[in-house]
């Protein structure tokens, strides 16, 4: 098997791995890590929630001392900052291990080919772009949210309306999405929840209403737990704001625009607090919005 074909071979299997914190890892990337050494899988890794060891540390604590001289693969450039846990960099450097194969550079400034430096002034080999395609798509919340200033927005035509859960389907896209977006519109009309019905869940998306006026009644159940409630406004209204702030929302004040908020300063605000993954489940009007601005990345039906 000639170098790229193993190359490839192991990142696959990284992309797998990494698809194991596909609900759970949000706000951080997704990220697995694989380390080899000729041709043989040693130790595998994977980044399961924010806080907890990222991929390269999880499989390194398996090995001990016995990665020395191997080749680490990871969907994602090792960090090289000290965030919640030590940099990734240098925990390979220390690991001894003579390659390191990335698929996507990380665009986070804390970054930003920053870890690739590290390891090659150490006199680590590095590759990078190995299966990157399919590693962006993997992360295209994360990526978008440092590379555009804003979530990837996620369009739920046809949304579910009132009490209906939606389905196994679009409970399996809410349960990955950062954030789910829906008008005051939709929950004056339907009073949906917005919730995750999922068993397998482990954590509650952020239920985000816009609602430029204030006209969220405190009793709305989007409001309720589990999980946090944000409602956008353009409204100053001090009455309205601290009665939904009783009722266990939080109220950010966003530029309206020629027919309600601006939603390219929604989505700008949305990525300042590490929405990746927006979920847009609202009536015609706010979806035909944010399909005419150009601001939808996918549509799904």
């Amino acid at each position: 098997m000639n170098a790229q074909c193993g190359d490839a071979r192991h990142m696959e299997r990284a992309l797998e791995l990494a698809l194991r914190g596909l609900l759970s890892a949000d706000p951080n990337p997704r990220v697995g890590c694989v380390i080899a050494r000729g041709g043989r899988v040693l130790a595998e890794g994977w980044h399961e929630r924010a806080g907890g060891p990222h991929a390269e540390a999880m499989a390194l604590a398996s090995l001990g001392g016995a990665a020395r001289g191997a080749t680490a693969y990871v969907t994602l450039e090792p960090c090289c900052h000290v965030g919640r846990t030590p940099p990734c960099a240098d925990a390979l450097v220390a690991a001894g291990v003579v390659r390191v194969v990335y698929a996507v550079r990380d665009p986070n400034p804390r970054v930003n080919g920053g870890g690739a430096a590290r390891l090659a002034a150490a006199g680590i080999e590095v590759t990078g772009g190995v299966l990157e395609a399919e590693a962006r798509a993997l992360n295209a919340g994360f990526l978008s949210r440092f590379e555009r200033g804003r979530p990837w927005v996620r369009v739920l035509l046809g949304a579910p309306r009132g009490g209906d859960p939606g389905g196994d389907a679009v409970q399996r896209l809410r349960a990955r999405a950062s954030a789910i977006l829906t008008g005051v519109g939709t929950v004056l009309a339907d009073d949906p929840r917005l919730e995750v019905g999922l068993r397998d869940a482990t954590r509650h998306p952020l239920r985000v209403v816009l609602d430029t006026r204030l006209r969220t009644p405190a009793t709305a159940r989007v409001l309720a737990p589990p999980g946090r409630a944000l409602v956008l406004t353009a409204s100053g209204d001090p009455a309205r704001r601290a009665e939904l702030e009783r009722a266990g929302a939080s109220i950010v004040h966003v530029a309206a625009g020629r027919d309600g908020l601006d939603l390219a300063a929604v989505l700008r605000r949305l990525a300042e607090i590490e929405v990746n993954e927006l979920q847009v489940e609202a009536g015609a009007t706010l979806t035909r919005a944010l399909l005419a601005a150009g601001l939808a990345d996918e549509c799904v039906s």
